[in-house]
C-alpha cells in the first residue's frame, strides 16, 4: 500500500516507550488521597472541572467545597492550561487557607496543576478517566449550572453579572444533603469558625 503514497517509505512500527503524547506529569492518583475527604467531614476539600460551550472553545471553570456545596464559577474565553490555572487560583484566592485539597479530572486543561498546588499550598488529586462519580459533588454542580447554560449555548455573550447570578442561586438554594440549610450558610459558618479559631491562636 505504502508505494502508492507520496512519501515512498513504508511506515515502521515503533517500538518500546510508551505512548506520552497528551498526558499530564506528575499527576497523583485519587487513590492516594486521604480517606478524610470521602467523608464530607472536613471543610476545604474542593473538587473542580470545567462545563463546555457550544463549539468546544469557551467553557466555564467551576469549584465547589465538597462539605458545604459551595460553588464558584468563572467564565474562560479559551481551555488552555494556562488560563484555567490562572482562574482557579482566582477563585481560590479569597479562602486560600481553606482549601487543603482539590481534584479534577484528567483532562490537559489540568496540566499546571503543581503550579496550583504550590500556589494555594494543597494537594491536587487526579480521578480516574471515566470515573465522574468520584467527582459526584461537582458532577451534580455542574447539572444544575446546565439550567443556567444549557450544552447547545455558546459562552461569549456570557457575563460577569450572569455568573454572579447564577452563583447566588446555587449558593442560596437549600440542599436536603447539608440539613436543608444553603451552601452559603454551611460555607459562611464553617469560614467565620476557621477565621476565629486563627485569630485566637494568634
Amino acid at each position: 500500500m505504502h508505494h502508492a503514497l507520496r512519501c515512498q517509505k513504508a511506515r515502521k512500527k515503533r517500538y518500546g516507550g510508551r505512548e506520552r503524547r497528551g498526558t499530564i506529569s506528575n499527576q497523583v492518583s485519587i487513590e492516594q488521597r486521604s480517606f478524610i475527604v470521602d467523608s464530607r467531614k472536613r471543610f476545604g476539600d474542593w473538587e473542580g472541572d470545567l462545563v463546555i460551550g457550544a463549539g468546544q472553545q469557551q467553557a466555564l471553570v467551576t469549584l465547589n467545597e465538597r462539605k458545604s456545596r459551595y460553588s464558584l464559577i468563572a467564565h474562560v474565553p479559551f481551555k488552555t492550561a494556562q488560563a484555567v490555572s490562572d482562574t482557579m487560583l482566582s477563585l481560590s484566592a479569597p479562602f486560600a487557607a481553606c482549601v487543603h485539597t482539590l481534584t479534577t479530572y484528567n483532562g490537559k486543561e489540568f496540566a499546571q496543576h503543581e503550579r496550583i498546588a504550590k500556589k494555594l499550598d494543597a494537594d491536587f488529586f487526579f480521578a480516574h478517566p471515566y470515573s465522574s462519580w468520584e467527582r459526584g459533588a461537582n458532577e451534580n454542580m455542574n447539572g444544575l449550572i446546565r439550567q443556567f447554560f444549557p450544552k447547545k449555548m455558546r459562552f461569549d455573550s456570557i457575563t460577569a453579572k450572569d455568573i454572579a447570578f447564577t452563583m447566588h442561586r446555587l449558593n442560596h438554594r437549600p440542599r436536603k444533603c447539608i440539613g436543608f440549610k444553603t451552601p452559603h450558610e454551611v460555607f459562611m459558618k464553617q469560614l467565620h469558625s476557621r477565621q476565629n479559631t486563627v485569630a485566637l491562636q494568634t
